[in-house]
């Protein structure tokens, strides 16, 4: 199977449940400048944070926490940027405060963030697992240039993740993603967060200019305790 969005989607996301209906989490970054190449994903307690390879300076647009998890709660936020963190806290407080985790607070959130202030206009791409094991709730969403953002609840079957990404997949001419168009599907038959990550890792493989777009894919599965379990796949 190739990558649903394309030899490049920018960065994209899936949210779903394992064979065994275990809430997992995938994350891919793929780049064609050098600049965005030279990233790799680190975790640092319960986050696994984008940052540079060596002692580039620091740039809000490519380096930010793409993962944010804790395994009191089960909750895990996923994002392209500065989202994260406010996406993560707000459905931690609804866990505390015993509130319902509907999508219009991951909405409001990511109508502050806006778009991208780039040449792409590209979008902000969130996703958020919360709820029990029995009754896990997830929630994609999508910001785009000039439109409110939009964010859809999922009721996903076993093996079978959904997704959103930045780009609709031309490597010459990357385009920002229409929000209207149908989440994307990718089927896991795994059931450990390396494999995932590797999976998408693997489907993914595409060049341009000759080189390899793939900068890091990261997965994650929850337990049957809360726990995440995640795994990091870094092309540098």
């Amino acid at each position: 199977m190739n990558n649903p969005n394309g030899p490049y989607p920018g960065r994209q996301l899936f949210l779903g449940v394992t064979e065994v209906l275990n809430p997992c989490f995938a994350y891919l970054i793929t780049g064609r400048s050098p600049e965005s190449r030279e990233r790799k994903a680190v975790l640092i307690g319960g986050a696994i944070r984008i940052g540079p390879l060596g002692n580039t300076q620091y740039d809000p647009l490519r380096h930010y926490n793409a993962i944010r998890y804790d395994n009191r709660s089960g909750i895990a936020a996923v994002s392209n940027g500065i989202q994260t963190e406010a996406i993560f806290e707000t459905y931690q407080l609804l866990f505390n405060v015993g509130a319902s985790p509907t999508q219009d607070y991951q909405e409001k959130i990511m109508d502050g963030a806006m778009a991208e202030p780039d040449s792409y206009h590209t979008p902000r791409i969130a996703g958020i697992v919360t709820g029990s094991h029995e009754k896990p709730v997830f929630i994609i969403g999508i910001k785009a240039y000039n439109l409110p953002a939009r964010a859809t609840q999922i009721m996903p079957q076993p093996r079978i993740l959904e997704g959103i990404s930045t780009y609709k997949g031309s490597l010459d001419t990357p385009e920002a993603r229409d929000p209207a168009s149908a989440l994307s599907q990718i089927e896991f038959k795994g059931k450990s967060s390396e494999e995932l990550a590797n999976y998408l890792f693997d489907i993914s493989a595409s060049s341009y200019k000759g080189n390899d777009i793939r900068v890091c894919s990261i997965g994650g599965v929850r337990s049957e305790d809360l726990t995440w379990h995640t795994s990091i796949i870094n092309a540098h």
